[in-house]
């Protein structure tokens, strides 16, 4: 089992260089980037500290990055549409809150 997962690690890594290096360590400073501002301001509109939202997005991103099956993460936009979803199911109800979500599903589809 572990063989097979080496020999794909191998094969994935082939044609890795320095070039790429950089390009990854690049694209990992931008998604902090965007990343560090919203994990502090979930930590605080959850009524926690931004220390906590930190930490918590920190921890999500190694489980995500462990246990995802792809070699990119979209985890940051399903946590800000969660966030704010919360807040609607909490004040409307769930009924209200699932019709809420369906119509801004359809308002963002439209944008495409």
């Amino acid at each position: 089992m572990f063989s097979a997962f080496f020999r794909s690690l191998k094969q994935e890594f082939a044609g890795y260089n320095s070039k790429k290096l950089l390009a990854d360590m690049m694209a990992g400073l931008t998604v902090c980037a965007v990343a560090l501002p919203l994990a502090l301001a979930f930590g605080v509109s959850s009524g926690a500290s931004a220390a906590s939202g930190l930490v918590t997005a920190i921890i999500a991103g190694v489980v995500i990055a462990i246990l995802g099956g792809a070699s990119y993460q979209i985890s940051g936009p399903t946590g800000a549409m969660s966030a704010v979803l919360v807040g609607i199911v909490a004040e409307y109800g769930l009924q209200r809150g699932r019709s809420a979500a369906a119509c801004w599903r359809l308002q963002a589809g439209s944008l495409n």
